[in-house]
């Protein structure tokens, strides 16, 4: 018997659990070809130009007459018409959990601004491409010779800093996403390395953003201590010094109210919007009840889902918020000659994900039921606990960068084709949305959420999820830790003229 999943009486398409060989029956319905498990089979007879629709949304509209047990897939459906509305009103925010939130709690280390962290790392982060090397260098003096209590030296270095204006949305974001990564209570201490002469000034930067040098935040730059020989010396020697700072740090008792979670989802298939996304969205809604905070981000895909966050918006102000910036990425796209439509990729397609409408209802599941509180940009600081929106590009790696400078210190990463992500200096977990996943990927996948398919409800499959993120919280390794995961995926977003 070849199992199905028919998500919702007023959907088209049904989603297939295993493999179907013509002729098979799917829920009454014999397949007229071979369709792959993650993929989607027509229930009903579909007009040509008709929408089709999965969750309960629409996903695209039929380019051709559509037979029932047909495969529906990039053949046969397409994006259509985006103004053409959800096919059932989206759900206002739900009542949060039940949860002893006092009970809650994890391992963490409070820093002097109030801000918890999950690890204790020293960072050497430059403000400019020109102190790339230095960075990286300092921070190889100590592999392998850290003290226990010290989990990691680690560098930070991009491409830019310099030869872009002094102002403007690029230089807002870069700076923001710097100082978010200065002060994140992750790091029991931060070394700043420039070259002089950028653009990207680490005193001004300081200055603006609220930063003061101290015994746990200090500054270097080439040109001051005397090229790269000695800077890289001068460096070695902070950090030694950061270090010995760090190591009087200790994890005490926190509720988990003081987790801050980024969401993020790559690599996705068919049936990532069923068992991993739902599962997380269930963490994500006992985290918010026990009074924590939890990022949603990756704008182009929420794009044709956003009703659905919309509808959940904790006032007017929060709603207009995040259609603007929706907005503002269509304008993006166009100036740039691109389409928002571009999404799913090629691996997405193979995985059974057809548009980005259907891409995005099944990426949104990641935020659970709660209210959305707040819409942020890119690497602002957080304002406020519960559900926040933070905008930024659909690249994994650059918005989880995002989401770390607005203070994450955890992420929940899912993926249905498979994903290698990990960061520094926040633990990432990574969930996989079927078994096949989990098993061949084994030394990457911290979680499987395919049991889902086989009877775990989504709220057990929750629980779950959120009992390791409290560990991990608490210091428990993830797989991308153990694998040593996190020195290059330090990604900032670039915006702006670079001249």
């Amino acid at each position: 018997m070849v199992r199905a999943l028919h998500i919702n009486d007023a959907d088209d398409v049904a989603i297939l659990i295993d493999d179907a060989d013509p002729g098979v029956a799917i829920l009454g319905v014999p397949a007229r070809e071979a369709i792959p498990s993650g993929h989607k089979i027509a229930v009903r007879s579909i007009a040509a130009g008709a929408i089709v629709r999965k969750y309960g949304q629409v996903i695209g509209v039929a380019t051709r007459d559509i037979t029932p047990g047909e495969h529906v897939h990039s053949h046969n459906l397409a994006l259509g018409d985006r103004e053409r509305g959800a096919a059932i009103p989206a759900t206002p925010a739900q009542s949060p959990p039940l949860i002893d939130a006092a009970s809650e709690t994890f391992q963490g280390y409070l820093r002097a601004d109030g801000s918890v962290g999950t690890r204790n790392a020293i960072g050497i982060i430059a403000s400019v491409n020109c102190s790339a090397t230095v960075v990286r260098r300092i921070a190889r003096q100590f592999e392998g010779t850290l003290p226990a209590g010290v989990d990691t030296v680690a560098p930070f270095t991009h491409s830019s800093g310099c030869g872009m204006a002094k102002s403007g949305e690029g230089f807002d974001t870069l700076e923001r996403t710097l100082a978010g990564y200065a002060r994140h209570p992750n790091f029991g201490g931060v070394l700043l390395i420039g070259l002089g002469c950028e653009v990207a000034q680490i005193d001004e930067m300081m200055a603006r953003q609220g930063l003061t040098a101290g015994p746990r935040m200090r500054t270097l730059t080439i040109q001051d201590a005397g090229g790269t020989a000695q800077a890289i010396e001068q460096g070695s020697a902070i950090v030694a010094e950061l270090i010995e700072e760090a190591l009087g740090d200790r994890r005490t008792t926190r509720p988990a109210a003081d987790l801050v979670l980024g969401l993020q989802c790559g690599g996705s298939d068919g049936w990532s919007g069923l068992t991993a996304n739902p599962a997380l969205g269930a963490a994500t809604d006992l985290l918010v009840a026990a009074g924590g905070t939890a990022f949603l981000s990756e704008t182009p895909e929420i794009y044709g889902a956003e009703h659905l966050l919309i509808a959940r918006a904790a006032d007017p102000a929060v709603a207009q918020a995040l259609r603007a910036r929706v907005a503002w990425w269509e304008d993006y796209a166009a100036r740039n000659g691109a389409s928002l439509d571009n999404n799913p990729s090629p691996g997405n397609k193979a995985g059974g994900l057809t548009t980005i409408f259907e891409k995005s209802l099944g990426a949104i599941a990641k935020a659970g039921s709660a209210p959305l509180a707040d819409v942020l940009l890119y690497g602002e600081r957080r304002r406020l606990n519960g559900l926040n929106f933070m905008d930024s590009p659909g690249y994994d790696p650059c918005s989880a960068t995002g989401q770390i400078a607005s203070g994450a210190n955890l992420l929940a990463f899912t993926t249905g084709r498979g994903s290698v992500f990990g960061a520094q200096p926040t633990p990432c977990l990574k969930l996989a949305s079927n078994a096949a996943l989990a098993r061949s990927m084994a030394d990457d996948i911290d979680i499987d959420c395919s049991p889902v398919l086989d009877g775990m409800s989504v709220a057990e499959a929750g629980r779950m999820i959120f009992d390791a993120l409290l560990a991990t919280a608490s210091g428990r390794p993830t797989k991308s830790e153990a694998l040593g995961v996190g020195d290059f995926e330090f990604v900032p977003w670039q915006l702006g003229a670079w001249m």
